[in-house]
């Protein structure tokens, strides 16, 4: 078969006009030794979509943007020194496609917090995302997907499950646990999923009754509006809170006097404009920490499809064709979606 150099995806030129996708064929960064190339069978829809193609995070990097990180779809390219993955494997690839390697962080196990690669890369090469014919890859940063697993069902998982899942696993979220999640969003949604599958006891943040239904459908034990007063009868209730609205006015001082004694209230929503209607008085008052996460690194992001794979861990979706992308990210900017839309590959190839 002769080399793939090119892909074709659902571009967006001017993120003024950030719902006008056109489709566009452009070059693909090279296949270098540690790389892979995947052919997009199906990709989901993240929130940071809307945030990157709108401008909401900053001037696009590149004449145009494909965006997309939540791929699913067959292995087609190997590079020379490839070892875990061949031709014709489903894999997934998520939000991270590459890194130096050299780092402090990629030497560890931490190598989601080094220099990674977004639409140019830690070595200045061009990248686009899954919207699209083909993604490529370094090898550490390809997953093998459990073959109980369906395609539609483990798209979402890599970025929006696991952007949830690491800090669940690294605050100890288990049997025995009480974990809060703030916002029932596709982010959230894949919380109160996986914090179940773990064993924790979930209670759902949100500012109304309307999901209260949906939380308790998905595994959660308590539903809580938060109206005025909504944290008197839980101070030291909780041993971790997951904040997966992207909102700049959540009550944080009284979530965070819901936390027991030295324990967390961790961001993984990323509202544009930042924070600030937080005080130290409320963080001095149980010692509680205010902290982010991004993403999760490889033996979390297997841990997470086998645990998903185990326990059946079934994410609400809603599956679209490629080409109605703008109606997916628009679903999204309204808040209708329920609770990930799943775009499933219409180009054709040939083009």
């Amino acid at each position: 078969m002769a080399p793939i150099t090119h892909a074709t995806g659902y571009a967006i030129k001017d993120p003024k006009n950030y719902l006008n996708f056109e489709l566009t064929k452009y070059e693909l960064e090279p296949l270098e030794d540690d790389r892979i190339t995947v052919a997009v069978e199906v990709c989901g829809v993240c929130g940071s979509d809307h945030h990157t193609i709108s401008g909401g995070w900053g001037p696009f990097q590149t004449k145009f943007v494909v965006t997309g990180h939540e791929v699913v779809g067959k292995v087609v390219e190997v590079g020379s020194n490839v070892k875990e993955f061949k031709v014709g494997q489903r894999v997934g690839v998520g939000a991270q496609v590459g890194s130096c390697g050299k780092c402090k962080s990629c030497k560890g196990t931490n190598d989601t917090y080094a220099m990674r690669c977004g639409f140019v890369g830690y070595d200045g090469k061009e990248h686009q995302g899954g919207y699209s014919t083909h993604v490529r890859a370094q090898e550490r940063f390809v997953f093998p997907i459990p073959e109980s697993l369906e395609s539609t069902d483990a798209a979402s998982m890599l970025c929006g499950g696991l952007t949830v899942f690491s800090p669940l696993v690294r605050n100890g979220a288990g049997p025995g646990k009480k974990v809060g999640v703030v916002g029932l969003g596709g982010l959230g949604h894949y919380a109160v999923l996986f914090g179940t599958a773990l064993g924790a006891e979930v209670t759902v943040f949100s500012r109304s009754d309307a999901k209260k239904e949906d939380a308790l459908k998905m595994g959660a034990k308590r539903f809580v509006a938060t109206t005025e007063g909504f944290e008197k009868d839980l101070a030291l209730e909780f041993d971790l809170i997951i904040v997966t609205a992207s909102s700049s006015k959540l009550p944080l001082d009284q979530l965070l006097s819901t936390l027991d004694v030295e324990k967390k209230l961790v961001f993984v929503g990323m509202p544009e404009e930042g924070l600030s209607n937080v005080t130290s008085q409320t963080l001095s008052g149980n010692a509680a920490a205010l902290a982010s996460s991004h993403l999760g690194n490889r033996q979390e992001a297997i841990r997470m499809l086998e645990l998903a794979a185990e326990k059946k861990v079934k994410p609400w979706v809603t599956i679209l064709p490629m080409k109605d992308a703008a109606k997916a990210i628009k679903a999204v900017e309204d808040n209708s979606v329920r609770y990930r839309s799943i775009l499933i590959q219409d180009i054709d190839k040939s083009a």
